[in-house]
């Protein structure tokens, strides 16, 4: 803020700084579903990946105050636009505390992440697209940071296969994981990405020309698995990697012979 802009301030009442009788304090008050370009260090190219994430900003409401300042989440925002790695997003929450003077702060970011994958036998290149979940949380002196990636895969029904003369129903299958990191370690995008898409029947890819198809298919038949199949297979995956203390794990299969889903959870705390 300018110094003109400070004295222009100055001149108005700041009602929501005023004092509020009702002894009821707010876990969280903010703005939600801000659309905001950030930059990412991409580890493959080695440069940024530029995209466009969907934000939410709160912070703790004392029961003695009437209101938080709300154009100030964007003043920070405006701040970070440019930091906002993974490795420096407590910089930010950090940062809304001390702007908005509150002691507890919460950073949401969900965004479109690009993946360079190759095909299983021409190799042709293309880029898979994953949702990836940034969730930060600073109370007085304990800070909280959870990962998250949603995965697109195959699943292939181990039931259909057994009963069924030829063949099997497969479907669209997304797996959700959620991470929090051992203290001092952390991991890219990529690398719990390339740990997700590994659990399901098969993976799912951009280019796919025949030789590709006919692998896919073989593959997805020759590893059947039930929705309870993917999330105990992450779970396991996720309990011989000592950079996560914290993990759940969702799957969700999109039935193709059913009007409905299927789903599962896992959630365990390894420390």
């Amino acid at each position: 803020m300018t110094d003109t802009q400070s004295k222009a301030a100055a001149g108005m009442p700041d009602v929501q700084s005023s004092e509020d009788l009702r002894n009821v304090a707010i876990d969280k008050v903010g703005v939600k579903h801000i659309r905001y370009p950030i930059g990412l260090y991409c580890p493959a190219t080695k440069g940024v990946q530029h995209t466009v994430a969907r934000v939410n900003m709160y912070v703790g409401l004392p029961h003695y105050q009437k209101g938080t300042h709300m154009s100030r989440f964007l003043e920070v925002l405006n701040k970070h636009h440019e930091e906002l790695r993974s490795d420096q997003i407590m910089d930010v929450v950090h940062d809304m505390k001390h702007r908005l003077e509150a002691e507890e702060a919460h950073l949401e970011l969900r965004f479109p992440y690009f993946i360079h994958k190759k095909a299983p036998v021409t190799k042709e290149e293309g880029m898979i697209d994953v949702e990836v979940t940034f969730k930060a949380t600073s109370n007085n002196d304990t800070d909280d940071f959870v990962m998250g990636v949603k995965v697109p895969a195959t699943s292939l029904c181990p039931c259909s296969k057994e009963i069924s003369a030829y063949g099997a129903h497969n479907q669209r299958c997304e797996m959700e994981v959620f991470v929090r990191f051992t203290p001092g370690k952390s991991m890219w995008i990529e690398e719990l990405f390339d740990i997700v898409e590994q659990c399901a029947s098969t993976q799912v890819f951009a280019v796919l020309k025949r030789p590709d198809e006919k692998w896919v298919t073989e593959a997805a038949y020759d590893n059947p698995k039930f929705v309870e199949d993917i999330v105990r297979d992450l779970a396991l995956a996720l309990d011989k990697e000592d950079r996560i203390a914290w993990y759940r794990v969702d799957s969700e299969n999109y039935e193709s012979i059913h009007n409905h889903n299927a789903y599962a959870t896992i959630e365990r705390d390894k420390r």
